[in-house]
This record gives C-alpha cells, structure tokens and sequence, in this order.
C-alpha cells in the first residue's frame, strides 16, 4: 500500500512539474527497500512522461542540505558550530557510503547538544557511548538502518571505535601520578583532548579511553615521555577496563530548599551569586542533563556534575535546623 501512495504520489508531482530537475520524496515512514522500489517505478514513468531521464535525490540528505546553515545559524559559539556541522558531514557519510560513522570524544554539554540535533532532524540510529557504562566523555556512533537489529541485540564490536590504552607504572612510582598528571602528558605529546575520553586511574597506573585510529600515536607519544620512561604499556579491548569502584566522602550541607542553586553553592563552597554563574555558564548536569536554571530542582541519588569541580550523588535529608533549612547528605567522588 506504502508503495502505491508512494508512487501515485510522485507520478503526481512529475505530471504536475515536469520541468523540474529533482524530486523530493517525503517518505519518512516507509522502508528502505520500498523506496528502492518506487524510484525504479518511477524512473520508468519519468522517461514516459518527459522523454529524459530524472535523477532523484536521498530524501534525508536533501532535507540536511536545505536546512544546513539554517541548523548552524542558531549557534553563536564558533566550537557548537564546528561541532554540529561535522555531525551533519557524519551524518552524509552514513547515508552515502552505508557504512558506520562515529564523532570524537564528547562531555555532557556537547552531547546533549548534538543529540538535540539528531531529534531535530528525526534520525533515531546513534547510539552513545564511552567504552564502559558510567563514563562521562562518550562518541555517538551513527550507524546505517541496516545495522539497527545487530545494534539493538548488543552485537556491534565497539572495539573497531574505540581502545584501551594500559599505563602500567613501576613500583617507585606506583600512587605518585593523578588524573591531571596523564591528562597533562596527552597535551604535551600534541594529542587533542577530544581523541581521549575518560582517564581511570589507580595507584598502579591507568586506563585511557581512546578513539581507535589514535590509539598507536598516543602509545608511542607517551613511551618517549621522560616520566614513563620505566612504565609499560598495552593495547586492550573494551572488556579488559580495569573498572574500580569509586571513592566517595560524605558530607553534610545545610540548604534552604532542594534547588539545584543551593545545593551548589554549598558542595563547591561559594556564593549563591557565583553558583548561579556557573550554571548559566552551563557547567551544571543532574543524571548527565544540562542544567541552566538554578530552579531545578533535585532528589534523592541524583548525580550532580560541576565541571571543573567534581561529581556528588545527593543523599538523605538526615535533619533540619531550628530556622527551617535542610541538612542534606552528600557523597563526593574522590
């Protein structure tokens, strides 16, 4: 039935603007293979009708052309720009070249940017992801439709998109190195931090989350570094991650209502003004959403992300002060 509207349709459209060089199908809901159908059909009414023949053009990759500069021109910021137009060029490999395509590393701001961006343009085949289940940097990883069945039963090897890189230290270093020691040393070796993702660290060295196709350059940067001279390093797949649990330490704040405002102002020890700031500056997350009104209210094991200052998961309201303010438990990953 699909494929009769489909077809009626656009025989209708030729009949009616037979002069014209393209013909757009709107026919967001009908198969692939349906599709294929209808153009081979139509193709043949298209000689019979004009004498020549018409070339017809990808309904979804045209509809990304024509509102192109219409989605960047919404974006202010030049790194949102240069971010959501290479998503669109990602986007146009997939639908030419059939084949699965993948974005650099994102954090929470990035990512919720361009999945708004793949809402708008009503395009459900991504997934995100960051190697492991909790990670914070993730890439979205486009793929064909061919592929959704092999994505949704869990058979899509992320291995050929990202890779572990193990930096195994020698035991006088072992506890010496922190994140920012292994962050510092990727920048220095020229990598761009969107190539890495989450950096796992522990006393007896650390895991990197790295995009495939850099992984052999960050390798041998970091073996010629002065401070791994002695460390080891290996090249693993996904489910080698060496996963710890976090540590946390509890603390105690005292707030006047559960707003988010409030609450950061006191997990990072400022002014109620300067919390507002950094959420305006959209530096806040709740559960991994961009926050950007200190409104928002939150509860119970919620998870709250300060960029630049740390994760917390909010605890139990464990009592209140003689004024009526709240005194909250809050865990803070270490």
């Amino acid at each position: 039935m699909y494929k009769a509207e489909c077809t009626y349709y656009i025989k209708a459209m030729i009949i009616q603007y037979k002069h014209i060089n393209y013909i757009s199908l709107k026919i967001g809901h009908i198969s692939n293979r349906c599709i294929d159908s209808c153009i081979r059909e139509v193709s043949q009414s298209v000689k019979k009708l004009t004498k020549r023949s018409v070339p017809f053009v990808n309904f979804k990759e045209r509809k990304i052309k024509l509102n192109r500069q219409e989605i960047l021109s919404k974006y202010i910021n030049e790194d949102d720009r240069l971010l959501v137009s290479k998503l669109l060029d990602k986007i146009k490999f997939v639908n030419k070249r059939n084949s699965v395509e993948h974005t650099d590393f994102l954090d929470m701001r990035q990512r919720q940017l361009l999945e708004k961006v793949m809402a708008e343009l009503k395009i459900p085949n991504y997934v995100a992801t960051g190697g492991y289940k909790t990670a914070e940097r993730t890439v979205l990883v486009i793929y064909p439709e061919k592929l959704e069945e092999i994505i949704r039963n869990e058979q899509f090897d992320f291995n050929t998109v990202l890779g572990v890189v193990r930096i195994s230290l020698p035991n006088e270093l072992k506890g010496m190195y922190s994140h920012r020691d292994y962050l510092g040393a990727i920048i220095k070796i020229g990598m761009k931090r969107e190539k890495v993702g989450d950096i796992i660290t522990s006393k007896d060295g650390a895991d990197l989350l790295v995009l495939k196709d850099a992984e052999k350059y960050i390798i041998d940067g970091l073996q010629g570094l002065t401070r791994f001279n002695k460390a080891e390093f290996q090249s693993l797949r996904l489910e080698e991650l060496n996963i710890e649990e976090p540590k946390t330490q509890v603390i105690d704040i005292i707030i006047p209502s559960m707003r988010i405002d409030s609450i950061v102002s006191e997990i990072i020890r400022t002014s109620r003004a300067k919390a507002i700031t950094i959420i305006k500056e959209e530096r806040v997350f709740v559960n991994h959403e961009l926050i950007t009104k200190g409104s928002k209210e939150v509860k119970e094991d919620d998870i709250i992300t300060v960029r630049g200052k740390g994760r917390f998961k909010v605890g139990k309201i464990v009592n209140s002060t003689r004024k009526g303010n709240l005194v909250l438990e809050v865990e803070k990953y270490v």
